[in-house]
């Protein structure tokens, strides 16, 4: 994979005479930077700024060179994710419709095309042809697989402790599968297996894998990937349409992208930075965890870097808003949770969680607590904040009331009544009691709880999958009292859940019959293997951030000092498979980045806990004091958010 990257973007192909070479785009910039520093509207939201005005800036300015055509400056900006604005446009207008929350759209409407086509209008400037991209041009061909040199850390570590030979080889490592853009650092590949013959996209940078990566580079006080990383995948920000003749919606975060190297003339290459929305993956399935991600990673940059300037920009504000209008939309779902399908998250697969699974209901609420804080306030976003509030308090309740389960609920449930045809029904969605497993009766401990896989009528899922819920405790989506019960329970059922090596994915594995029916008999998700009760060792960093919030360190060094045993010498595996976790996985790379940068953020976050504190989130009150029942005129509804408030506020 080559250091320096061009965007690919889907619908017109830019002519070869738009090429930038790194030093000139830098020259340019700097004299722009000059310039952008004296006028500081464009770091905020102007209300009357649009995206041609914002050209016609630069177009009537004195300091572009005349080498380079205006429009080629205003390209060379956006491809290295420099500028101090995003051209698209920067007018947001407030829409709001009859349930009151903010319709974001660029000017132009919900189909506009992004800068790129600005550009196109001037047919003398940019010629026209199958596919629109921003390009880097470079001087000699880079191999691939050839990471950007960063300098070797200390070897000791702040708290004066002198790091380990795993962490040593761990950052080797990292360091080593760092991606390259124009000659700074924008990523790390998902794994560097030299004994893979077939990658497939293990060899590109995924956004939900590098955030483990980001977040050791972060704390390591290396700030530059994670700021370049979040600039560019923003560039890649879904447009137009990506997969056979559907469009997705408009502000998806793809899941991946890949550098490409493609030859021009004599020894001049350029280097493509081409996204994958799903039309290239496993299943064709659209990541829904990778705009969540994102918002949760450009808050933590923030919170550790203390760069706050960056989430202020007008490009990651309008970011920000296109994410949120995404899941926001109305559509016939009438529940708060997110309507996601199969293997849209970290289960990329068949896995039957299609429905509500926890793990996006856990991220969802994440991104909108962390959108709330970094969303400029003004005329344009209040409606917006209101809804995030109003949708933030209605989730929680549904997901504490509804997805949890005890001992004391489970018996609950034994005893339900069906049929039940009222508002004020005990059994809300018709679950029969038979759907309770054999195996979790027997399984779940006295004292301990859970929040369950997935919610639908007439059927709940109550497999435990270990990412919702440890980012429900991270993110207080859960109650104090239900956060301290499921830490409970992983350390009443350590054998189960970690084993021989830290995490299982889920717990029980399907099997036998129900395997064949729900994975389709899916040959990589066998028994206790890959997203099918594997053990998969980047968890623990999610494991240790919330343990440390409930002050239970002792059991995430227990899963760290487990894995710094084995993981050297396996040679850094993807996931392991087994009941308990004993043997490599079967299909596992090894060399996996974000089983080593996982391990590396929870050793440095269990080094120095005060830094953890920046990356959860303390339980809100102030969402209790909020019901979205009370926004309705009719009179039918009777809400039992008020009535189940002293259950919850525990």
């Amino acid at each position: 994979m080559g250091p320096c990257s061009r965007i690919l973007f889907h619908g017109r192909k830019m002519g070869s005479s738009s090429l930038l070479s790194c030093s000139k785009s830098d020259h340019i910039f700097s004299k722009i930077s000059s310039n952008l520093s004296q006028n500081r509207k464009f770091h905020k939201y102007p209300s009357g700024v649009s995206g041609s005005n914002c050209f016609s800036q630069f177009k009537n300015s004195n300091f572009a060179p005349s080498c380079v055509q205006e429009s080629r400056v205003l390209v060379a900006l956006i491809s290295r994710g420099l500028g101090g604005f995003r051209c698209n446009s920067t007018s947001v207008e407030t829409r709001v419709n009859e349930n009151n929350f903010e319709r974001i759209y660029v000017q132009g409407g919900l189909n506009v095309k992004p800068l790129v086509d600005i550009i196109d209008k001037d047919e003398n400037v940019i010629g026209r042809d199958e596919e629109s991209r921003v390009v880097c041009e470079v001087e000699e061909k880079i191999d691939d697989g050839v990471p950007v040199n960063f300098e070797e850390g200390e070897v000791v570590v702040s708290s004066g402790r002198v790091e380990s030979e795993a962490e040593k080889e761990a950052w080797k490592l990292l360091r080593e599968a760092v991606v390259s853009y124009c000659g700074s650092p924008v990523g790390t590949l998902a794994a560097s297996d030299p004994g893979e013959k077939l990658p497939l996209n293990y060899d590109q940078v995924f956004i939900r894998d590098f955030v483990p990566s980001a977040l050791a580079f972060l704390l390591k006080g290396e700030k530059e990937i994670v700021r370049n990383f979040l600039l560019h995948t923003l560039q890649l920000q879904s447009w137009e349409k990506t997969v056979d003749c559907y469009s997705p919606g408009q502000g998806l975060m793809p899941a991946s992208f890949k550098v490409r190297t493609v030859p021009l003339d004599e020894n001049k290459y350029e280097e493509v930075l081409d996204p994958d929305f799903g039309e290239s993956a496993i299943g064709r399935v659209a990541p829904v965890d990778s705009g969540l991600w994102w918002i949760i990673l450009l808050r933590a940059y923030g919170k550790i870097t203390g760069d706050y300037a960056l989430q202020e920009r007008v490009d990651v504000q309008t970011g920000i808003k296109l994410i949120l209008n995404l899941c926001l939309s109305d559509g016939f779902d009438m529940f708060p949770s997110l309507l996601v399908t199969d293997g849209s998250c970290m289960i990329d697969r068949r896995m039957g969680i299609h429905g509500h699974p926890l793990e996006i209901q856990s991220l969802f609420y994440s991104a909108l607590r962390c959108s709330r804080e970094m969303l400029t306030l003004d005329d344009g976003s209040k409606n917006l904040v209101r809804a995030i509030n109003n949708r933030l308090s209605a989730l929680s309740f549904h997901i504490r009331e509804y997805y949890w389960v005890d001992m004391k609920k489970i018996n609950e449930i034994y005893r339900y009544k069906t049929e039940e045809y009222s508002t004020t029904a005990t059994n809300k969605f018709n679950i029969y009691p038979e759907q309770i497993p054999n195996w979790l009766m027997d399984w779940i401990p006295e004292e301990g709880g859970y929040l369950i896989g997935n919610l639908q009528p007439a059927h709940m899922d109550f497999r435990f999958f270990t990412l919702g819920n440890l980012w429900s405790i991270v993110s207080s989506l859960g109650t104090p009292k239900q956060n301290n019960s499921i830490l409970n329970m992983i350390d009443a059922k350590w054998d189960d859940l970690v084993g021989h090596m830290p995490l299982k994915i889920c717990y029980p594995a399907l099997e036998f019959e129900e395997w064949r029916i729900i994975t389709g008999s899916d040959p990589k998700n066998t028994p206790w293997s890959y997203h099918n009760g594997g053990s998969w060792p980047t968890l623990i960093w999610q494991f240790t951030l919330a343990c440390i919030k409930m002050g239970r360190t002792d059991l995430a060094w227990k899963a760290v000092d487990l894995a710094e045993k084995k993981l050297p010498a396996d040679h850094w595996p993807e996931y392991y498979d087994t009941r308990n976790g004993k043997f490599i996985g079967k299909q596992s790379r090894l060399y996996q980045t974000w089983t080593i940068a996982g391990f590396l953020t929870s050793k440095m976050l269990l080094e120095n806990p005060e830094r953890a504190s920046l990356l959860f989130w303390d339980e809100d009150y102030d969402l209790l004091d909020i019901c979205v029942c009370g926004l309705s005129n009719s009179g039918r509804k009777k809400c039992s958010r008020f009535a189940a408030r002293s259950q919850i506020l525990v």
